[in-house]
């Protein structure tokens, strides 16, 4: 067997096959994932961050904005499951830049859109793209891991945090003061993430031609059936707690800033970033932490751990309220990557069915939330949606039926 370690992302082309190791971390390839997440996401919260402009320009309703995010989350929850089946059985490497053409049509949409229907339309577009990218990409990151999964999925989840991150800020400097057409630049991002996608699905489908034949080796475990049913479930119910949250922010956390501190639309976009910023820095340190110490610790951190700032933070002031955002964002951020590390060890040998599941509830999640919370801000106010939400984290709680890392190693 040739040298493993040597030149792990060129694959050779003609009779010989690279001998591939499944002990090497292929870095490039997670890291190239990582960023066509982060450009994936840049559009995505782009969409939620220009909603205060939305609203004004087309004197939209609280509950029309939920629904802006409920066409685009939506499209992706029930696509993303279905994808990921899909693939495990077949898979299809250039599936990943086919997705990411979607969210450039979707883009082209928004900045042309001259009724609300176009721009339902156009955000489903941008959904239907992350339906594709997440599941396969997921899968190409765990590929490429070399056993390093928490290392993996949060390198790639980062990518998408920030993408996240930087979207409202783009947003704030970029298409506020330039308005809905100036959305088309972004385009250029989608073009690029095409390009790199598509050279990151030869290397997919190369190391799908290498190990053609091969018996993969899968881990597997010693836990019961119904260990593993309740163990989904309240990983389910965790991503619920985890993602109503986090869509109470991106959806409405400006227009909070905004009316309890008369902030301007682009300080309140400023905040935002910072909120994004630290569930970034978060998600690599869970990464790691994961690896280190197994899923479940970072999950009872992550969520459970929360729960103190998130209860303040509707009382706080400002600058408190800043800080407090800073906090929660860079606790929170680990939680995702470690469950769909757990659910992958759970449910051996179904990478993509496990990742397309979890990240389609967590999209689905977002969407009905953002949708609900907008009616009640409609009704009660947005300060109200912010002191119901502060207790989410509480079903952090339910992690003590989860395994633990010795249960889910191999057997």
């Amino acid at each position: 067997m040739a040298d493993a370690t040597s030149k792990p992302v060129s694959i050779p082309v003609g009779d010989v096959k690279p001998a591939v190791s499944m002990e090497v971390t292929v870095l490039p390839v997670i890291l190239a994932v990582s960023f066509c997440h982060m450009i994936n996401d840049i559009m995505q919260s782009m969409i939620s961050s220009i909603y205060p402009m939305l609203k004004t320009d087309y004197a939209l309703d609280f509950w029309q904005i939920g629904m802006l995010t409920l066409a685009f989350q939506c499209t992706a929850s029930l696509l993303q499951p279905v994808i990921g089946i899909v693939t495990d059985k077949k898979p299809f490497p250039y599936s990943l830049p086919v997705g990411m053409t979607s969210t450039l049509i979707g883009l082209v949409m928004l900045a042309t859109a001259h009724s609300y229907a176009m721009l339902v339309v156009a955000a489903s577009l941008i959904g239907i793209g992350s339906a594709v990218f997440h599941p396969e990409s997921s899968r190409v990151a765990r590929l490429a891991s070399g056993g390093r999964f928490g290392f993996a999925q949060s390198v790639f989840q980062v990518g998408g945090n920030f993408g996240q991150s930087i979207g409202p800020l783009l947003a704030a400097f970029i298409i506020v003061p330039n308005g809905q057409k100036s959305v088309i630049w972004f385009s250029v991002g989608a073009l690029l993430g095409i390009i790199i996608l598509s050279r990151v699905a030869r290397w997919y489908k190369g190391h799908m031609a290498a190990n053609k034949g091969r018996k993969r080796a899968v881990n597997t475990h010693n836990l019961s059936r119904r260990t593993v049913v309740i163990s989904l479930v309240v990983l389910t119910i965790l991503t619920f707690s985890k993602n109503a949250y986090m869509a109470s922010i991106n959806s409405y956390y400006t227009f909070f800033v905004i009316e309890r501190f008369q902030v301007t639309v682009q300080q309140s976009q400023i905040m935002l970033f910072i909120f994004l910023g630290a569930v970034a820095l978060g998600t690599v340190i869970g990464g790691l932490i994961g690896d280190k110490f197994g899923s479940k610790v970072v999950i009872w951190f992550s969520i459970l751990g929360v729960l103190p700032f998130t209860l303040a933070m509707p009382f706080a002031n400002l600058p408190v309220t800043i800080a407090l955002s800073a906090i929660i964002g860079f606790i929170m951020a680990s939680s995702f990557p470690a469950i769909v590390v757990m659910a992958q060890e759970l449910v051996p040998g179904r990478v993509g069915m496990v990742a397309g599941i979890f990240f389609g509830i967590a999209f689905g999640i977002g969407g009905i939330a953002a949708a609900a919370l907008g009616l009640f801000a409609d009704h009660y106010g947005i300060v109200f949606v912010y002191n119901v939400c502060a207790f989410l984290p509480a079903l952090g709680l339910l992690t003590v039926f989860l395994p633990g890392k010795k249960d889910l190693r191999v057997a």
